[in-house]
């Protein structure tokens, strides 16, 4: 495979691909995310696991790019919700619901738990795909506990920041594979 000399970010989110992209600024490529793709078609996160759906994005971006795509997937595992919300962190209490109400249900889901048995975790798969619907690499990150830092903090260690720290390695060995930039 020759070097990419573009990457896709494949979200939407904000906060995400701000953390993403400072996270991968120093690659030899140039950064997209799907605002620069009007016309593109959302992809269903139907996965059970936070590899499928991260999966399903890389792959069915990339293919209607035609772009090497990276696509994240976390959320939150609470154990004493056998892993609730999980992949459907976003959705757990509907579509709409802010990130304090998402809290605030969870809070409430965990009333009647001590606080020794609240072990939980933040979990990111990452994948890259190409236009051919091939994965390329998967990377995983996890942060346990309740953590809320400066976003500098949070970026050295939070589930996402691990999952790029790998996946910027497999990125930065492929850029440099015929030393395009």
């Amino acid at each position: 495979m020759n070097a990419p000399r573009h990457l896709l970010i494949a979200t939407c989110n904000e906060g995400k691909r701000a953390e993403i992209q400072l996270l991968l600024s120093d690659l030899p490529v140039s950064l997209f995310d799907l605002r620069n793709f009007l016309a593109i078609r959302p992809v269903a996160e139907t996965g059970a696991t936070f590899v499928e759906n991260a999966s399903l994005k890389a792959i069915g971006y990339a293919a209607q790019t035609g772009l090497l795509t990276l696509a994240d997937d976390s959320g939150l595992e609470v154990d004493a919700l056998g892993g609730a919300p999980g992949v459907r962190s976003a959705r757990y209490t509907g579509e709409s619901a802010s990130d304090a109400e998402r809290v605030e249900a969870l809070l409430a889901a965990l009333a009647f738990v001590d606080e020794s048995k609240r072990s939980a975790r933040f979990v990111s798969a990452i994948v890259i795909a190409d236009s051919n619907r091939e994965i390329l690499n998967v990377s995983l990150g996890e942060c346990e506990g309740r953590i809320e830092l400066k976003p500098e903090i949070k970026n050295q260690i939070s589930h996402r920041a691990h999952a790029l720290a790998a996946t910027h390695a497999y990125l930065l060995a492929l850029t440099a594979a015929s030393g395009a930039g």
